[in-house]
């Protein structure tokens, strides 16, 4: 979370200092409607650049993942973006309408306007000239994208429907960027500022291109079969096997793929729930009923059915030199856990012995089934790990005192947690407030993609 939030305030800060630096003295001397058209410049500045850098994240970038911590960090720091472009987007809406309703209504006097010198430059002509079009197009643009980004932070609108009206927001982006390239200050063009300002819009618009054209990490997309199906009802859970035969390069434990079984409903994340073998070349997702989605799967999937798998992404994969690990798997946080202790499996059976690191996992669970629960056993005693299984009913809430009880040597061992974001923030200050160096050594999957 600190490298996310340290690269978002960081930008807003790179394009505040640029915009000062362009013009430092202007608020300070300027009249009321002077001081209005440097903060409709400021925050539209901001507010193009927060989406133009929501739209190059929206692909899904590899060279960003490992610096920002993992794909689902970089989604809430796209989000992050998406909320600061509302924000920015609205006030600067109301700076460029509010004085014109307060002289419309009486409480400000129009100001005087001599008349504008003709500029010299063809292209600044036809700038000024296109003025009152880019105006007119950029504010039904803007009052698309803000209703677009305010559908996509309520999480009652099924994944479905926000992807199919997320993607609109690319094409409202375009009409944006020429909004802006038309009303930011022509003189700024050829200052800091206006080079970067010009990559930003550059680089969103081919973006924007690629979303439209569905193109997302097409690369990155490999063909699958279904092989097994198996469903757990206590635990409203279904295990799925994929078999990729060609294609794959691979994932370590604890990453995660994006799998497309309809068309009409998009890519939807999965953790994966096996260790990569490529003699077979099988992945397995377990997928919990948790959506409309989600529940029509064990209906709508069959053995021999193709899909699409695209990855793998994540950062969740276990990499420390502590010699001791704590696993939690809240609910159907499990999975990176499995895929994990396969792994383990894995490399004893190459090697002849299990790795030396030792690990203690606690799967915390509301439901209950126990064919899930023999194959945790299962999977935990062939891969040398101390499992424990904590039933919300029977044993309780699990929080770090026992956590601390049951691993008296936990000052040596990092955690890994992945469930709830509420419980994984309570674990992360608890075990900070008993000393733990919880920058380095507290792992967190923030496993949320909208």
């Amino acid at each position: 979370m600190q490298r996310i939030a340290v690269s978002f305030w960081a930008t807003l800060a790179l394009l505040s200092v640029l915009w000062l630096a362009t013009s430092p003295f202007a608020a300070a001397s300027a009249n009321f409607f002077q001081f209005r058209a440097i903060m409709v410049q400021y925050t539209g500045i901001l507010a193009v650049g927060c989406m133009s850098l929501c739209m190059i994240l929206a692909l899904r970038p590899r060279w960003p993942e490992k610096r920002l911590g993992g794909l689902d960090k970089m989604y809430r720091l796209h989000k992050w973006f998406g909320i600061a472009a509302l924000v920015t987007g609205v006030i600067h809406w109301l700076w460029a309408k509010g004085p014109k309703w307060a002289v419309g209504w009486g409480w400000l006097d129009r100001p005087e306007r001599g008349p504008k010198p003709v500029p010299d430059n063809m292209v600044e002509q036809l700038f000024r000239t296109s003025r009152g079009f880019a105006e007119d197009v950029g504010e039904w643009a803007f009052y698309a994208a803000a209703l677009l980004i305010l559908a996509a932070l309520l999480p009652r609108i099924p994944y479905r429907q926000f992807f199919k009206t997320h993607r609109i927001l690319a094409a409202a982006f375009l009409v944006l960027v020429f909004h802006s390239l038309i009303l930011l200050n022509f003189a700024d063009w050829m200052s800091p500022l206006g080079l970067a300002v010009a990559l930003l819009l550059a680089c969103g618009t081919w973006a924007a291109v690629v979303v439209l054209r569905r193109r997302v990490a097409a690369h990155r997309r490999v063909g699958g079969e279904i092989v097994s199906i198996h469903y757990y009802p206590g635990v409203r859970v279904l295990e799925t096997g994929i078999r990729i035969p060609e294609g794959w390069p691979g994932h370590q434990s604890g990453q995660f793929a994006f799998v497309t079984s309809d068309a009409s409903e998009g890519a939807h994340p999965y953790t994966i729930a096996s260790a990569w073998n490529d003699a077979e070349r099988r992945i397995t997702f377990v997928i919990k009923e948790l959506g409309d989605h989600t529940r029509r799967l064990r209906e709508k999937l069959h053995a021999g059915q193709t899909v699409t798998v695209e990855g793998p992404y994540g950062c969740f994969t276990f990499d420390d030199d502590c010699p001791r690990q704590i696993w939690v798997g809240g609910g159907i946080g499990i999975t990176p856990f499995i895929a994990r202790m396969h792994h383990r499996i894995l490399q004893r059976e190459a090697t002849g012995r299990l790795p030396e690191q030792i690990i203690d996992l606690f799967h915390t669970t509301t439901d209950v089934d126990e064919g899930a629960l023999d194959r945790l056993k299962a999977d935990a005693a062939a891969a040398g790990v101390r499992l424990h299984i904590l039933i919300d009913a029977r044993d309780g809430r699990l929080g770090g005192d026992r956590i601390r009880e049951l691993v008296p040597d936990w000052r040596q061992a990092s955690l890994w947690f992945c469930g709830p974001a509420g419980f994984g923030t309570a674990l992360r200050h608890d075990f900070h407030k008993q000393g733990l160096p919880v920058k380095r050594r507290f792992h967190q999957e923030l496993f949320a993609m909208r």
